[in-house]
């Protein structure tokens, strides 16, 4: 037990400040290519101070993505330097063996992986919607979906009598930093999904508790005619329909300001700002919940929702691929090409991830297989790598 606690200690120290180093490393590559792909769109409005600023905000989503490429990196490179001075071997001679050692290196991912979820479900998120609104507010834009139609959305509502359920299929094109809507379409249905009312709007803006007020509306609404009384004919003769009568008549009005009740809120609508894979789980949890409630497809969502709660577990797949490295000595090869390996298996990690989520996502696999594969496929990896330097 005490060669073990020695050995936790000297390990973690090495990990933690070579792991720091190799952070800051690979973030600022990753920040230097994002400044540059922002480059692009700088101009008059939106300057290279603004470009920059709008770069270091989303700086925590970055961390948050290769924090786990960051830890194999940095226990590849201890690991690889203790097998070259033959520290590793004296600690295997001292009594620690391979299970022990494994469950060390768990040990000293929990913070790790702490830090991963703190960065994911808070510091993340948040900075990058604040990010897009630097943005928008620079080049005084609204954003919307690739479609030029801007986003559709399904809501619910009760009718006029509250007793039914209406249907709205809602068009939004834009939503402006104060998460203000701009644009807006709304065909609503009766629950007979017949349209009764389109209802377009110049802009929204929320009012709290499932409220919104529509500014400058104008409503076409259908109504339902009553049907034209039978001429009197023999009672051996049935009614003849005019195919050509109309069966509803088009009213026209309009409204400078118009209360709505809707489903809807700027926490939903914010999907506009922020992609799927870098919303908090919370974000997911309820968008999910209210595409389910209007009978939406919610497999991508899903699978987003999984990978993040499987992401930080994702740091204890990563030490223990990197284990394996202790065991080959220097003959085997430098340091640096031990390290080059470890890049190139924790790029090969990042891209099967997002591999996995297109593929389950057009093979309509299960959200939390989608999500499980990569880190499973890898996990058995490292056990079998272990077990196989274990016995040579």
């Amino acid at each position: 037990m005490r060669i073990l606690r020695v050995y936790e200690r000297y390990f973690g120290r090495l990990v933690y400040s070579v792991f720091a180093f190799i952070l800051f490393a690979v973030l600022s590559l990753f920040v230097f290519f994002d400044m540059l792909n922002e480059l692009e769109n700088v101009n008059a409005q939106y300057t290279s101070l603004v470009a920059l600023f709008h770069v270091l905000l989303q700086a925590p989503t970055r961390v948050y993505e290769v924090l786990p490429i960051a830890v194999l990196i940095s226990a590849i490179y201890v690991f690889s330097q203790l097998a070259s001075q033959s520290e590793y071997t004296i600690f295997r001679v001292a009594g620690l063996n391979t299970r022990q050692a494994l469950f060390s290196l768990f040990k000293l991912a929990v913070p790790l992986a702490l830090v991963t979820f703190l960065f994911g479900e808070f510091i993340g998120p948040r900075a990058e919607q604040y990010a897009q609104k630097v943005k928008l507010e620079a080049i005084g834009a609204t954003v919307s979906s690739g479609f030029r139609s801007g986003v559709w959305v399904k809501d619910r509502d009760k009718d006029a009598a509250g007793e039914g359920e209406i249907t709205r299929f809602v068009n939004v094109a834009g939503l402006r930093p104060d998460q203000t809507i701009t644009g807006i379409t709304m065909y609503e249905f009766d629950p007979q999904y017949r349209l009764r009312v389109i209802r377009v709007a110049q802009e929204g803006r929320y009012q709290g508790g499932q409220s919104w007020e529509l500014q400058n509306v104008s409503e076409t609404r259908f109504v339902e005619l009553a049907p034209p009384a039978p001429p009197a004919q023999p009672a051996a003769a049935a009614p003849a329909r005019d195919a050509l009568a109309p069966d509803f008549r088009a009213e026209q009005v309009k409204f400078p300001r118009v209360a709505m009740h809707s489903e809807l809120t700027p926490q939903i609508l914010s999907v506009l700002l922020v992609t799927p894979e870098r919303m908090s789980t919370l974000d997911l949890f309820r968008y999910i919940r209210h595409l389910r409630d209007n009978k939406q497809d919610t497999q991508r969502y899903e699978i987003a929702f999984w990978k993040k709660v499987i992401y930080p577990l994702t740091l204890f797949v990563m030490v223990a691929l990197a284990l394996p490295f202790a065991y080959l000595h220097a003959r085997a090869g430098a340091v640096g090409v031990k390290v080059f390996g470890g890049i190139m298996l924790g790029l090969s990690f990042h891209l099967s991830n997002t591999l996995f989520s297109h593929v389950g996502l057009l093979h309509t696999w299960p959200p939390i297989i989608s999500a499980l594969v990569p880190g499973t496929l890898y996990l058995m990896v490292a056990l079998l790598a272990l077990r196989w330097v274990d016995r040579h």
